[in-house]
């Protein structure tokens, strides 16, 4: 039995014939910005690459974008620190000038102006800004971080202790790049001792500018080491006059600026019994045997920090983040350490200023022409503080160095992903131009072909 193929079948898959040429001549056409795939029915396994491929493009892109500003950030940072570190040096040496006991009061009228000048520009700079955004506030980036007093206030004394006097009184585990090392100056009847704020012991001034060196001339290279039992026991106890209560602490009578508080700002909870002057302030305190002591004070210049210590993180690679590789600033107690009133055992927060502050005791001390005082403790805030400074500045440039080189393998990487990109979807223009030629001249042809030999009506079929 035959099969009857009518006219509408026939037309049916023509039409059916020609839809399909027409549409692979369609997809050949689309493929003509350069793209093979636009959709995942156009190859499954290459789209799903794809995919991958322009989350990776589009993470290369933000990481780039990340150390492009995080290099802005650090190449600034790094030249105002650099700037920073010409004046500290410049301090150093104007300290050193003013140990000289050979100075007139004109000498020394003329170094204070310096320093002073020095100090005001380095606070100046301080404030630099990157747009509308400051430096060295942490993460408080919009708020001018560095304020400097144009009047003066009293702030506690310290004693400053150098290499070989940190390493006998606070063991050779002190470091100082990060911290001046400090006992509290104190006064009676005429006379100044010295308070260790951490074992609460009271020495006498003899004993900490010289006398301790007894001991190490007979072995003994840090106090804590020293055995009760030792022969030389009596010369440590000669140099100890009295003692505090374990429960002192720098916070229970000063600020983290070395401010003296009032006797509503004392902790309740305090061991200490302090003295007061008629306003409610602070003046000293009474040792365990009673003996009292004032805390002795000097007239000088603030510098006031008012950014926090939360450093800004630009994420620069895949994986965890790194806060100690990928911060991009640096914070006020970063850059000038920290000192006896806001230090760990102090119970105070960082100032964010304890070097600045010190410097300005510096200031002070040149202006009342303190030569002795100037010749051990002003070259050890000034070396301090410089050592500080350069820490910093070499932890801002080893990170800015670190960006530097993943900035470098972001690039290889990027052109690596662009090239895997073309190689999953690119299309090869001249095997698509060949065949979109020739998908065009067969859908012509199929067209011109269709229009003779389809029949016009059912007469013209019959």
């Amino acid at each position: 039995m035959g099969v009857r193929m009518g006219s509408s079948h026939f037309m049916f898959n023509y039409q059916i014939a020609l839809n399909n040429a027409y549409q692979k001549q369609a997809k050949l056409f689309e493929q003509a910005d350069g793209s093979s795939l636009h959709r995942a029915s156009d190859n499954p396994m290459n789209y799903s690459k794809l995919l991958r491929y322009n989350i990776s493009d589009t993470e290369n892109t933000q990481y780039r974008d990340n150390i492009n500003t995080a290099s802005t950030w650090m190449k600034n940072s790094d030249s105002v620190m650099v700037h920073m570190t010409e004046i500290m040096q410049t301090l150093k040496e104007k300290s050193v000038a003013a140990a000289d006991s050979y100075n007139s009061e004109d000498d020394y009228a003329a170094i204070y102006k310096e320093m002073f000048a020095d100090m005001q520009e380095m606070v100046s700079v301080l404030n630099t800004q990157v747009g509308d955004r400051y430096l060295f506030s942490g993460q408080k980036d919009l708020t001018k971080p560095f304020e400097m007093s144009l009047d003066t206030y009293d702030r506690g004394l310290a004693k400053n202790l150098d290499t070989s006097q940190a390493t006998f009184f606070k063991g050779s585990d002190a470091d100082y790049n990060t911290e001046l090392f400090q006992m509290l100056e104190l006064e009676r009847n005429g006379e100044t001792y010295y308070l260790d704020t951490e074992s609460g012991n009271i020495f006498t001034k003899d004993f900490v500018d010289s006398g301790y060196k007894e001991l190490i001339a007979k072995g003994h290279t840090y106090i804590k080491d020293i055995d009760e039992e030792s022969a030389d026991i009596n010369l440590l106890n000669a140099g100890i006059v009295g003692n505090l209560e374990e429960g002192f602490k720098v916070s229970d009578a000063f600020t983290n600026q070395g401010f003296l508080k009032s006797e509503e700002d004392v902790p309740y909870d305090s061991m200490t019994d302090f003295s007061y002057d008629r306003d409610g302030k602070i003046t000293g305190f009474s040792d365990s045997s009673g003996r009292r002591y004032t805390f002795k004070t000097i007239e000088q210049n603030i510098a006031t920090y008012n950014g926090d210590e939360n450093l800004i993180s630009m994420v620069k690679l895949n994986g965890a983040t790194d806060p100690t590789s990928d911060t991009v600033n640096s914070t006020g107690a970063r850059m000038f350490g920290r000192d006896i009133f806001d230090n760990d055992a102090s119970g105070n927060e960082p100032s964010g200023t304890a070097m600045l502050n010190n410097l300005f005791c510096v200031c002070a001390k040149v202006q009342s022409c303190d030569t002795h005082w100037m010749s051990s403790d002003g070259v050890t805030i000034a070396d301090v503080s410089h050592a500080t400074l350069v820490v910093e500045e070499t932890r801002v440039g080893a990170r800015q160095q670190l960006y530097e080189g993943v900035e470098k393998m972001l690039e290889v990487q990027g052109d690596n992903i662009t090239e895997a990109l073309t190689d999953v979807s690119g299309a090869d223009i001249a095997k698509l131009a060949t065949s979109l030629m020739q998908m065009t001249t067969l859908y012509n042809l199929s067209l011109s072909i269709g229009g003779r030999i389809l029949p016009q009506s059912l007469a013209d079929y019959l």
